[in-house]
């Protein structure tokens, strides 16, 4: 049974189909499914999707009209997608630049597909695509590309790794095995996730935050209960256990929240930024209050800020004692 079609593959069929059926009115429906490599009842599911497409507004005259009963095609109402696309210099600029962007990316697997593309679009627009030489975009270089290609070739291979990973939260930097399921990119940030046998759970470990990485002469398999995360919703996924906080981060600490997994932000018109938390432990929380000093305050829970107040007191009351 062959693989169902997906709807981005179907959207672009359709965008292709009315133009070129507007300008071949009349044609037998047999003439336009080979032309158009699907078969004949599939061009008539399609039709029959036109059908309730349309410009905004729902009205009769807003839909397209489509007809086929008698075995030819017609096509009408569709003028504002009729005629085959052409790009203005701004969006031209922003799929050139877009993709020689995508094509700098360290590592990256699909870069014959990155050029082809770039070069047709170079072509086809002509001057306007000469003038993006002038822009430039520079990539923060925070990932080494060798530890990219590195984790890309354990995915593909099924190789353990061990790494060396520093974990913010506690200050220190662990090692552990991890089967590697997949290498993805979100939100600025490189990340693999894969099996760890350390927390004997799947887990994301972003790329910058590995001091270092070998390949192991093990089968990297991940088990079979083992699924990749649901990023839809993004990184962090809070359990029905964990504990709340909400802190104030002046200007000068607003990296927190690039750097730790933060929730809700609120940012005043004085710039400070009131974040909330979830998490299941509040120790790694209270330290990074007292790293912050006076560009950071707990607002909520009352016992985290009496537990910050107090271990600050108690090291000013020690630093007095020397």
């Amino acid at each position: 049974m062959a693989a169902p079609e997906s709807a981005t593959a179907r959207l672009g069929r359709l965008l292709t189909m009315v133009p070129w059926l507007v300008n071949r009115q009349g044609i037998d429906i047999a003439e336009a499914a080979e032309e158009l490599g699907v078969s004949t009842q599939q061009v008539e599911a399609d039709l029959a999707l036109l059908f309730v497409c349309g410009t905004p507004g729902h009205m009769p005259d807003d839909l397209i009209e489509a007809e086929w009963e008698q075995g030819r095609v017609f096509l009408r109402n569709a003028d504002t997608i009729a005629r085959p696309l052409r790009l203005g210099l701004d969006e031209a600029t922003a799929l050139i630049v877009g993709l020689r962007t995508l094509a700098a990316v360290p590592g990256l697997d699909e870069r014959d597909a990155v050029d082809r593309a770039l070069a047709k679009l170079v072509e086809a627009t002509g001057d306007l695509g000469a003038a993006t030489d002038r822009v430039r975009i520079a990539l923060e270089d925070e990932v080494p590309s060798d530890t990219l290609t590195t984790m890309r070739a354990a995915v593909a291979a099924h190789r353990r790794l061990h790494l060396e990973y520093v974990v913010p939260s506690r200050d220190e930097t662990t090692e552990r095995d991890v089967d590697p399921m997949r290498v993805l990119s979100l939100d600025g940030n490189w990340y693999l996730e894969g099996w760890c046998h350390r927390a004997q759970d799947v887990r994301l470990f972003r790329l910058d935050r590995v001091a270092s990485v070998l390949v192991l002469d093990e089968d990297g398999t991940p088990p079979t209960d083992a699924r990749p995360r649901d990023l839809d919703s993004g990184l962090f996924t809070p359990g029905p256990d964990d504990l709340s906080a909400v802190i104030e981060l002046q200007p000068d600490a607003a990296w927190v929240i690039d750097y730790y997994p933060a929730g809700d932000v609120q940012r005043g018109a004085d710039g400070v930024l009131t974040v909330s938390f979830r998490t299941a432990d509040l120790r790694w929380l209270r330290q990074l209050m007292w790293r912050l000093g006076g560009s950071a305050r707990v607002v909520e829970p009352t016992s985290l800020r009496d537990e910050v107040a107090d271990g600050a007191r108690a090291a000013l009351a020690a630093y007095e004692q020397e």
